[in-house]
């Protein structure tokens, strides 16, 4: 029988493994009834997203001393960061001390158990743990809107390496898949994800092949909807256009799906679908009483704490219900669902995924806590005319008028940081004992977006007669990043440019998955099975793939 824990910690392993793919799968109570009645408004509905955040609402309303104690021992926890307490950043918190909270929820492709073994396939081949699935979950400090941002497992990039306890040591690395760093343990990527957008994480939740297919069965299903008939060779899923119910093998199937989705990449394809998929397996909870049965709220919770590894702050059942309440307070029209911007670029011996144009705004709006869902403007409200200007659209001449060398300079630099525009430059003025901010006819608004953000008084700000916006620092300002005794205020990003090419929703759309029109899946001979033999190998479309697959059978009715 199991025993209450008695404070020690599993890890997860590093065991080394190969991240190319095989043929067939290249990616890869009655106390608690009690409980359910004194708190129905806990039933509403969850808000937010993630599989294996869904079962954080069930601890809300379904959990008592034993359930504690049984949760207790199947979570599984391990450090946050891989490089101290500096790798995962910090947060900021808003004028009321209210903090946002960022949580990395990371589908690992780990085969260390035989069922993660046999649902993944590829076993026993080196290379390492790597990472099919990355997101980031932003809840905003007052808890009215949410953010998840994926990050498709093949971008390229650089961190510093990683460092943790039970992890295989990994060196600096540069334009390195970011799934990879998964090898080094789960802090490993969140240092790397860090490193890559700047963004505070607080937490962590891995979830591993079994995981999926446990959640998924212990929810009763997922309801899915495709625009056409979809026959994936490579992750096994094969649907007929229109509605059906997936649990077990086939949720994971669709999750995992690349080629057959969309334009079949991890940018769009793939994470667009894993989208539409989680969204609708927290809008199936809320509607279909899942949340209002004590028995099936416990086999959520009692599924999905076997399946998680999550950092240390979240290794009990009491610290996940604080975060559900958290979590709860979020509707689901304010959640927006998007994949950061990529762009393939052309090297020698191959094509490599690398951060493309918009992403560093959707990387700021998260890292200063600022909503990226569209709503309609209220009537009495601001005309657009009137609302604050993004800071990628401006531009800031900056002139050194203290006599202290490189300050000028340093200025520009604090605002590049912020997003203003790359056109922000910096040079000598003249000698000043106050701090001014000039501005061209009609650039107001711009240039109020630069003095929140550098703290400067109102009577610092005037218009002047040249063409350009500029800040001439004055003897009253030698150092600090922040005007003395101003306060800074994180100017707002370009939400169009943040989205754009994101692949967004938001968590109440309910649109068919779309599957993929081009040829991009291996080609089948008259029995269904994959023209292996080919050199090249042939390729066809998902749905000519369905039609030739008539002897293979389908993943759900």
């Amino acid at each position: 029988m199991a025993q209450p824990p008695s404070g020690s910690r599993r890890r997860t392993n590093g065991r080394t493994r190969s991240d190319e793919a095989d043929p067939a799968e290249p990616e890869g109570g009655r106390a608690a009834a009690r409980k359910a009645r004194k708190k129905p408004a806990k039933r509403r509905g969850l808000k937010i997203v993630g599989l294996s955040l869904g079962f954080a609402l069930v601890l809300g309303v379904g959990s008592a001393a034993y359930a504690y104690w049984k949760l207790n021992a199947n979570i599984k926890s391990d450090d946050l960061s891989a490089n101290g307490k500096d790798g995962a950043g910090h947060e900021k918190v808003d004028a009321f001390g209210r903090s946002p909270i960022n949580i990395l929820v990371i589908g690992s492709d780990d085969r260390d158990k035989a069922a993660n073994c046999k649902l993944g396939g590829h076993c026993g081949k080196g290379g390492g743990v790597r990472a099919d699935v990355e997101m980031v979950v932003h809840i905003s400090a007052d808890r009215s809107n949410a953010t998840v941002m994926s990050i498709p497992r093949d971008l390229r990039t650089s961190w510093t390496g990683c460092h943790d306890s039970g992890h295989p040591s990994i060196p600096a690395q540069t334009r390195t898949q970011i799934n990879s760093a998964l090898n080094g343990g789960p802090g490993c990527s969140v240092v790397a994800v860090h490193q890559l957008t700047k963004i505070p994480i607080d937490h962590f939740m891995v979830i591993d092949f079994v995981g999926v297919v446990a959640m998924s069965n212990a929810v009763g299903g997922t309801p899915v909807c495709v625009t056409k008939d979809i026959y994936d060779p490579y992750s096994h899923l094969k649907l007929k256009q229109g509605n059906h119910t997936l649990q077990g093998d086939a949720a994971l199937e669709f999750v995992r799906t690349r080629h057959g989705f969309g334009d079949a990449s991890d940018s769009r394809g793939r994470t667009g679908a894993q989208h539409d998929f989680l969204n609708a397996l927290l809008n199936q909870m809320k509607s279909k009483g899942t949340l209002s049965s004590p028995k099936k709220m416990w086999g959520i919770a009692n599924a999905a704490t076997k399946a998680l590894t999550v950092d240390n702050s979240l290794d009990s059942a009491d610290k996940l219900i604080g975060l559900a309440r958290d979590l709860n307070k979020v509707p689901a029209s304010r959640i927006t669902w998007a994949t950061m911007q990529t762009q393939d670029v052309e090297l020698p011996g191959q094509d490599q995924t690398v951060i493309g144009p918009g992403a560093k705004e959707m990387f700021k709006a998260i890292a200063d806590d600022q909503s990226l869902t569209k709503t309609a403007a209220k009537p009495g409200s601001s005309s657009p005319a009137a609302a604050p200007v993004p800071a990628a659209s401006v531009a800031v001449h900056v002139e050194n008028g203290t006599g202290v060398g490189h300050r000028a300079e340093a200025i520009a630099q604090v605002l590049t940081g912020q997003g203003f525009s790359e056109r922000t430059d910096s040079g000598n003025g003249t000698p000043a004992t106050a701090t001014s901010l000039t501005y061209p006819a009609g650039q107001q608004a711009q240039a109020r977006t630069v003095a929140k953000a550098l703290g400067l008084p109102s009577r610092a700000v005037r218009q002047g007669d040249g063409s350009q916006i500029v800040l001439l620092i004055g003897a009253d300002w030698k150092t600090g990043d922040t005007f003395p005794g101003g306060k800074s205020t994180s100017a707002p990003v370009d939400t169009q440019t943040a989205l754009q090419g994101s692949n967004q929703q938001t968590g109440t759309s309910k649109e068919c998955t779309q599957v993929s029109t081009y040829d991009n899946v291996i080609g089948l001979d008259a029995n269904g099975k994959p023209t292996s033999a080919d050199n090249p190998p042939s390729s066809t479309s998902p749905t000519k793939a369905y039609a030739l697959a008539g002897k293979v059978k389908d993943s759900a009715p």
